[in-house]
């Protein structure tokens, strides 16, 4: 028997039913492989996803999107020196700031605060808030050589022996820290050093 070129064979004609059972075939066949992995790729693909999460979830607080307590009145707040750190160990960073009233002479006081995130449900809309004060302007002192490191708060506090020493020149010198304990900042001094002592 011989067949023209215009045939077609039996065996390789197409029908709806051929290729319908071959769809279903290949998609039980990808179906499968999606089931099939290493035994640790689940454990990989959730750890780096979790430690990614914490990376990306947990930006140090901007001092200067934060609203302090603290009166200027029409002079504007400055922000002079602030530093991030985890401070009560619960693996997102805080921000302590130091700021003072702008003023063009003299050394006004210092606050000192700690600052977090938003509130819950307000991550990347709500500002940093403030949470304590480790050194309000009403105190009366400056800060100097201020850092952040390991938990724990340091600072040089700056103030006057008496009220005839001019508020330009400060003439004690506190050193001071302060670290988070028993669910509060606490702070230790050293004993303080006047730049008249030895005179």
């Amino acid at each position: 028997m011989q067949f023209t070129a215009g045939q077609d064979l039996p065996h390789t004609r197409t029908r709806a039913l051929h290729w319908l059972a071959t769809a279903a075939a290949l998609a039980a066949v990808v179906a499968a492989a999606s089931f099939v992995q290493p035994p640790d790729a689940t454990a990989t693909a959730t750890t780096d996803a979790a430690s990614g999460a914490r990376a990306a979830a947990a930006p140090a607080p901007d001092p200067h999107a934060a609203s302090y307590p603290v009166d200027c009145g029409p002079n504007r707040l400055d922000v002079v020196d602030s530093a991030s750190g985890d401070l009560d160990g619960d693996g997102r960073p805080e921000t302590v700031a130091v700021v003072r009233c702008h003023t063009e002479t003299g050394t006004p006081p210092s606050g000192v605060y700690v600052l977090t995130g938003p509130a819950a449900g307000q991550a990347g809309k709500g500002a940093p808030r403030v949470v304590a004060t480790l050194l309000a302007p009403a105190q009366q002192r400056s800060v100097d050589g201020f850092a952040v490191r390991d938990g724990v708060v340091a600072a040089t506090l700056l103030g006057y022996s008496s009220t005839g020493v001019p508020r330009c020149c400060p003439d004690v010198r506190v050193p001071a820290k302060w670290q988070w304990k028993g669910g509060k900042f606490v702070q230790s001094e050293l004993p303080a050093s006047s730049d008249t002592e030895g005179v």
